[in-house]
């Protein structure tokens, strides 16, 4: 046996390692070479792993998945997976769209909290109609979503408020397109100017959470293009959000994860997307068919998913350049990423100006549905009486993956105790007592909340304790509270209408309080729209509070107590019963085929409806109350005739005695063509600035051809008809105050698009030619 030679050994051992190592530094790396050159190096494996998520934390489960974001925001909803010898960082995806959604006490220290800010909900933003103020909102949260260590954050959510039912209808903006877009776009730009990145969502059409993940949504190619997408489109057009996320459901025969029409000709050919496109967590059913339709990432992800794409690359089912797009816009997206950057983020953002903003913008957005005999605001030495479940366990947001894990929740009580408001004590005592009950007999179960959440039903308290509180207080508030959220949809009866004890309670409340010559004020704490006809005349005053945020009694006191004046008007109309809605017909799909739902009202969603069919709502869109007035006066267009485009002005006057805000919104008629056509749809608005009694402020608005044309299927293009089109400048879509024509001397072909989505039947819509109705 020969003698071993060490130094030889170690020599060689040297040179091997030397030459893995030269080997190494010389493959190309994130950040110093080309995109392009690292797709070209990888393996498929390592292509297929970063298109794929790194899988699902389940509860109790947290070990680190080998290749992901190291765990490191522990309740995170995803990453991507990490390679290291290519310099490629994984990266952190968290919900939601009403503030970050992560574990609160993480690895099992109590002694350090991961508390977020709450903001309002999406529906309650919306009704602010200010820009400005949501871009601030996006601000905070991006700082919150920046500090936690966390690249992107899975909203906002655009769905249209198709039908009132839609569980998730609190986290989405409005009926309207218009609203949406552009509430999104403020959204996006404050959140993403932290450096961190949205996923606008869900894209498309998902507008009910009944059957989700099967649900065929059966639309034509006009509604799709009006209501449907017209405010991702805006929000990509304006905005550039870093990604996207499909839907779970089908459009016309096809999941939208896979579909090439939605995710490629039209997401990114028309409207120039930059970014990646993801799915929402388990959506789709086909991982090569997401690929070839654009959609870079499969969100968790798992095993299962990267070998079937390896395996696809191998047995040549899908082209390795498909592939290669969807991992270099994922090396792109990136880049971009604070992982990337190695930011060293503090887990303290400051939480405590944060609920500052979230408190402002709830009070800018809360909507004034009545005040008869100038109820509101409230002097501060009225005493109270709290009726409601609501006004001691006030919902500051809906469930699933839109909640938030907040450090506090200031209810009503507390927030009008705090203003100084005198409160009656033997209500809070006998409320608690029954809402502490119910609790420890409905535990909160840790984790997401996925399905209708328990909601305490409402207490019937006793007739003669109301009587000795109207002997006592001077005005009663009454609290309604709903509460809805991911994977189920509200129901008509104890939801959208009140409950048999609201009813008696209300109604007990304001007969013992009126017989004394007392008010009763009803602040409604809801994620959507409920019935009021049946019961608003037992009311004096109504304040629609939405789901405020963490701030939400603070909020509510600063506007029943005139410390704010309210400004907020409704983006989403409130019928007056279920079944004026133009969709209660086919919500949620009541067809021969179980999995379908046909979009029977076409383009005649929200107020298009109402407006153009003469159907009265409760409170109609963009309507809401001040406790000033305004005058609208000198309204002016640039031109008599429209060329590229054609301003309007119009001056808002305070006529009032106390300074507020009004919103303005313009609406346009146009004339009646070859397409059937609303009396009037939004195509802008704007907030005016606080303004004193007796001042003025002139608004400016610009309308381009886009916004005068509307889309023709059989030419698979927006055209502008000729004719008469009206500028009508109102106070809501019902209340008009100055209107003016111009005309469009020619027919004009804005633009011409892809025919995409196209049904695969013939689709019976509604058309105001059928009804004869028309206004």
């Amino acid at each position: 046996m020969q003698p071993v030679n060490f130094r030889n050994l170690f020599l060689c051992l040297f040179v091997a390692v030397s030459a893995s190592s030269n080997a190494q530094n010389k493959l190309p790396q994130l950040g110093k070479n080309s995109v392009h050159d690292i797709v070209d190096a990888m393996t498929p494996e390592e292509k297929a792993s970063l298109v794929v998520g790194t899988g699902l934390r389940m509860a109790g489960n947290n070990a680190p998945v080998i290749g992901d974001a190291d765990g490191r925001v522990p309740g995170a909803a995803g990453n991507t997976f990490s390679i290291e010898r290519f310099n490629i960082p994984g990266s952190v995806l968290a919900d939601g769209p009403a503030g970050v959604r992560i574990d609160p006490f993480q690895k099992g220290d109590s002694s350090k909290s991961y508390y977020a800010t709450a903001f309002p909900v999406g529906t309650l933003l919306a009704s602010s109609w200010d820009t400005t103020l949501i871009k601030k909102v996006g601000a905070a949260f991006g700082n919150e979503i920046r500090e936690y260590g966390i690249d992107v954050i899975l909203g906002p959510g655009m769905n249209i408020h198709r039908n009132p039912l839609n569980g998730r209808n609190f986290e989405y903006y409005s009926e309207d397109p218009v609203v949406t877009g552009y509430m999104a776009s403020a959204m996006v730009q404050g959140i993403q100017s932290n450096g961190v990145g949205t996923s606008i969502k869900h894209f498309a059409a998902n507008n009910q959470e009944t059957k989700r993940g099967v649900i065929n949504a059966i639309i034509s190619e006009r509604a799709l293009r009006e209501i449907y997408l017209r405010g991702f489109e805006i929000a990509v057009k304006n905005a550039q959000p870093w990604t996207v996320m499909s839907s779970y459901n089908k459009i016309n025969g096809t999941y939208t994860s896979q579909s090439k029409d939605l995710l490629t000709d039209i997401l990114r050919s028309e409207w120039g997307f930059k970014g990646i496109v993801m799915t929402d967590w388990y959506g789709g059913r086909d991982a090569i068919a997401q690929m070839k339709a654009g959609n870079d990432l499969i969100e968790p992800g798992g095993k299962n998913k990267t070998q079937a794409i390896v395996d696809a690359v191998k047995n040549g089912t899908l082209d390795i350049l498909d592939l290669n797009k969807n991992v270099e816009r994922i090396l792109n997206y990136l880049l971009k990423t604070p992982s990337f950057q190695h930011y060293k983020y503090s887990n303290e953002p400051d939480l405590k100006a944060h609920a500052a903003i979230s408190r402002n913008a709830a009070t800018e957005s809360m909507v004034l549905l009545k005040n008869e005999h100038d109820v509101l605001p409230l002097k501060k030495a009225a005493r109270l009486a709290l009726f409601g479940n609501g006004s001691y366990e006030t919902i500051m947001g809906g469930t699933g993956s839109g909640e938030v894990n907040t450090a506090y929740a200031v209810s009503i009580n507390q927030g009008l105790l705090k203003a100084g408001f005198k409160v009656l004590d033997n209500l809070k005592e006998v409320y608690t007592a029954y809402i502490q009950q119910d609790k420890a007999a409905h535990p909160k179960k840790p984790g997401l909340t996925v399905g209708a959440p328990h909601v305490t039903p409402e207490y019937k308290i006793d007739a003669d304790l109301i009587a000795k509180s109207a002997d006592e207080a001077d005005f009663a508030i009454f609290t309604i509270s709903r509460n809805a959220g991911e994977g189920t949809d509200r129901k008509i009866a104890a939801d959208f209408n009140l409950s048999d004890t609201e009813k008696v309670v209300i109604e007990n409340i304001a007969s013992a309080f009126h017989v004394k010559g007392k008010r009763l004020i009803v602040v409604l704490n809801i994620g959507g729209a409920i019935e009021t006809a049946s019961w608003r005349n037992n009311a004096d005053a109504i304040l629609l509070a939405w789901q405020p945020g963490l701030e939400a009694g603070n909020a509510v006191a600063d506007l029943l107590g005139g410390i704010v004046n309210p400004s907020g008007k409704l983006a989403t109309t409130f019928p007056v019963k279920y079944e004026d809605d133009p969709s209660a017909k086919n919500f949620p799909g009541y067809g021969g085929k179980s999995d379908e739902v046909v979009y029977e009202e076409g383009i005649y969603v929200g107020y298009r409806y109402y407006n153009s069919f003469g159907v009265k709502p409760a409170f109609p869109f963009g309507y809401g109350l001040s406790y000033t007035t305004f005058s609208y006066s000198n309204l002016k267009l640039s031109s008599p005739g429209f060329s590229r485009a054609i301003k309007a002005m119009v001056t808002i006057t305070n006529t009032g005695n106390v300074p507020g805000k009004e919103v303005v919104q313009l609406y346009l008629s146009a004339p009646q063509g070859k397409l059937d056509k609303p009396s009037e749809e939004l195509k802008a608005f704007a907030k005016t600035a606080l303004l004193k009694p007796g001042t003025s402020q002139t608004i400016t608005f610009t309308l381009s051809s886009k916004d005068l044309a509307s889309f023709n299927t059989t030419q698979s293009a927006w055209i502008a008809d000729a004719g008469n089109y009206v500028v009508k400048i109102g106070a809501s879509s019902q209340d008009i105050k100055q209107s003016k024509s111009f005309t469009l001397p020619k027919e004009m072909i804005v633009e011409k698009v892809n025919r995409a989505l196209v049904p695969q039947a013939p689709i019976n819509e509604l058309k105001i030619a059928d009804a004869k109705l028309r206004r």
